[in-house]
This record gives C-alpha cells, sequence and structure tokens, in this order.
C-alpha cells in the first residue's frame, strides 16, 4: 500500500492532514483510492477549524484520484483478469467495422474481443480500422494487411502477427507480450508506450518508427532483434 501525503499550511498549521492510499486488490482491475483528514491544534492545545483546508483537500484528493486511475491502469496487465469471452456469434467481424469511441484514450461502451479470432492474410477488411482497446489474445493476423491501423492501448498478449503489414499505424500503448511479429514491418509507425516483453522480433522492419527514448530501450532488450533491426533503432 503507498501513501501520498498532502502538505496544507494555514498559519500554525503545518502537518500533513490528508493523505491518499493506493490499494490494489491481487488479480483485480480495482483501484482503491483513500483520503482521509484530521485535526491540528494550535499552540495553546485549541483546536481549530479545519473546514476551508477539508474543502480544498476533497478538490485535492478528487485530482490525485484522477491522476492515480490514469498512471495505474494504461493496459490491462498480464496477470490482470479478462472480461469472459464474448458470445456474440459476429464479435470476430465487428473487427472490419472496428470502433470509434475515444480512439486516443481506448474509451468504448462494449469491449472489441477479438481474442482468438483468425484475420490471416486478409488483405482489404483490417486496413484503416479502430481497433482501440481491442482483446487480441491468441488471435492470429499473419500476413494481414494492417496499415493506418489505430490500436490504442490494444491488449495483443500471445497473439501472431507474422509478416503483418503496420506501415503508418498507430500502435500506441500497446501489450505485445509473448506475441509472434517475426517479419512485421513497422514504417512510419508510431509506437510510444506500446511493450514487447518475451515477443518475437526475428526479422522485424523498423523504418522511420517513432518510437520514445525509454520505450526504445525497452525494446532493444528485446534478444530477437536481428543486428539491421538494431542498428536501425538505435540500440546500443
Amino acid at each position: 500500500m503507498a501513501s501520498l501525503p498532502v502538505q496544507f499550511t494555514r498559519n500554525n498549521l503545518s502537518s500533513p492532514c490528508f493523505s491518499v492510499k493506493l490499494r490494489r486488490e491481487p488479480r483485480s482491475l480495482v483501484t482503491t483510492v483513500h483520503c482521509s483528514a484530521g485535526e491540528n491544534r494550535g499552540e495553546n492545545g485549541i483546536k481549530k477549524s479545519l473546514l476551508s483546508i477539508k474543502e480544498l483537500g476533497c478538490i485535492a484528493c478528487a485530482a490525485l484520484c484522477a491522476c492515480t486511475i490514469t498512471m495505474a491502469s494504461p493496459v490491462i496487465a498480464a496477470n490482470q483478469r479478462l472480461p469472459p469471452l464474448s458470445t456474440e456469434p459476429d464479435r470476430c467481424e465487428k473487427a472490419f467495422v472496428g470502433n470509434t469511441i475515444g480512439q486516443a484514450n481506448g474509451v468504448y461502451d462494449k469491449p472489441l474481443d477479438l481474442r482468438f479470432c483468425d484475420y490471416t492474410n486478409d488483405q482489404t477488411n483490417l486496413k484503416g480500422k479502430t481497433l482501440s482497446a481491442a482483446l487480441m489474445v491468441g488471435a492470429k493476423f499473419d500476413g494481414a494487411d494492417m496499415t493506418e491501423v489505430v490500436m490504442s492501448k490494444a491488449y495483443a498478449v500471445e497473439a501472431s502477427f507474422k509478416g503483418v503489414n503496420f506501415s503508418n499505424a498507430v500502435i500506441d500503448r500497446v501489450n505485445f507480450g509473448k506475441s509472434n511479429l517475426k517479419g512485421a514491418v513497422f514504417r512510419n509507425t508510431v509506437l510510444s508506450g506500446s511493450t514487447f516483453e518475451e515477443a518475437n522480433l526475428e526479422d522485424v522492419v523498423f523504418e522511420d518508427t517513432i518510437i520514445g527514448y525509454i520505450d526504445l530501450q525497452k525494446i532493444c532488450r528485446n534478444e530477437t532483434i536481428n543486428e539491421e533491426g538494431r542498428l536501425v533503432l538505435g540500440c546500443r
């Protein structure tokens, strides 16, 4: 459990009177933020009102809650529980339509569940689609044309993207953990915040890829990237 003290100073009041405690239940998506207020006394032991400070504390607590939730869940973690597999008969075909709600932040009214779907060698239906926050566990996209797709916050753990063309795509904060991306093409592709832990990046093409310095350091730790790829990325 982490405690974030918020300091307020008013006349002789200098001790922390509010705290925010973050608690994450194991194997759960629930984040609990607890705000508490205390009382302070003056030099003569006379209790002083903290009403105005409490009002300010409510504002501070709300801001910290929003910040905490934003930082805690950029993408679904590998050890967290996913929703049940959708039973809709056309759930795989919904990738051909995509979603348009909250493209940048992966906000949706219903999850786009593409788990275990097979899009092998699809050259027309996925190009330019918005697949924000899509669940792609175990799905197959081998040889598909996914140019110009938007995959903000997609969860693509243990999926297969062998030979996929991601040119001009926005692959933002995507979890590719343990996925197979052998021979995939990231040309002029945004890869900000995406993770590739234990992914197969053999023969992946990185050309004019937009990626942050910290993200680059993480990708360079992947030993499956060949020498040409490391040279293009600037791995040291």
